[in-house]
């Protein structure tokens, strides 16, 4: 019965690998990453490539050695000698973490290229500024007006019914009086935008999977990425966090647009303010 149960481990291993090594699963559904549009999403998809190699040889390893110690071991008589791991426990523990630590450290220094290209290195000079703000249950975007400056923020101003969801103070506040603010995303093609993020209620996301960005939005925090858009096209905003009952319609679009294109979108959107 022990041995049965050895091969059933190492026969599901093996076949829960398939499908994943052949991005395919049963049906022919074909399974994979969706079309890549950023700069630096190659990079995002070598380290999500790596771990999942990594991941993946780890776990049929240590299967395959679970079922090897069922196999070898599982008909112990009365009086054999019971053998033990060479330092007990505490052999065992230190050699874990000595494994663990190693794929760890191994998988950071793999990833951080990708990371350091989105987190760690400034964005363009002449980057494309554009703030995102989410709130229960949506996404608001700010564009910077003629001047280039945006307009400080009052939450105290925040008002959905007169549709100042940042709280700019319009009247008083110079750089707030251009600036524009829009329910969808449109950027330009093949330009850098750096990307501002705040939460003015609770903890949300940023993702656009075409982008490879996912981040995280905690209030009280600036948070700031960079990215650019290299295919045309209108891509899904979506909030990967729980933030409530209407969680699961909070979305908006994304619309990367030609240069031309960009540019009478926001002359359009600035004449709507």
């Amino acid at each position: 019965m022990a041995k049965l149960v050895a091969v059933t481990i190492v026969v599901i291993a093996i076949l829960s690998a398939i499908p994943i090594i052949t991005h395919t699963w049963p049906g022919n559904i074909s399974v994979g990453q969706p079309q890549d549009i950023s700069v630096h999403g190659h990079l995002i998809d070598e380290q999500y490539s790596d771990t999942m190699i990594e991941a993946g040889v780890s776990f049929l390893a240590s299967q395959i050695l679970l079922a090897y110690f069922i196999w070898r071991y599982s008909n112990y008589k009365s009086g054999d000698k019971i053998k033990k791991f060479p330092g007990g426990a505490t052999g065992l523990v230190v050699a874990a973490f000595l494994l663990v630590g190693t794929e760890v450290l191994a998988l950071g220094v793999l990833g951080s290229k990708a990371w350091g290209s989105i987190y760690f290195t400034p964005p363009a000079p002449d980057a494309l500024a554009v703030q995102a703000q989410a709130g229960q249950f949506a996404f608001y975007f700010r564009y910077p007006g003629p001047d280039g400056k945006f307009g400080p923020l009052h939450p105290e101003l925040i008002n959905e019914a007169n549709a100042n969801f940042f709280g700019l103070d319009t009247t008083n506040d110079q750089d707030s009086k251009d600036d524009i603010v829009t329910a969808e995303m449109a950027i330009p093609v093949n330009r850098e935008i750096y990307l501002l993020l705040h939460s003015k209620d609770m903890d949300h996301a940023f993702y656009v999977p075409e982008l490879r960005i996912h981040q995280d939005i905690v209030p009280g925090l600036d948070l700031s990425v960079h990215f650019t858009a290299t295919k045309i096209g209108k891509y899904e905003i979506v909030c990967t966090q729980l933030c409530g009952l209407g969680h699961y319609n909070m979305k908006a679009y994304l619309e990367v647009m030609s240069p031309d294109d960009f540019d009478k979108w926001l002359k359009q959107e600035a004449a709507l303010q």
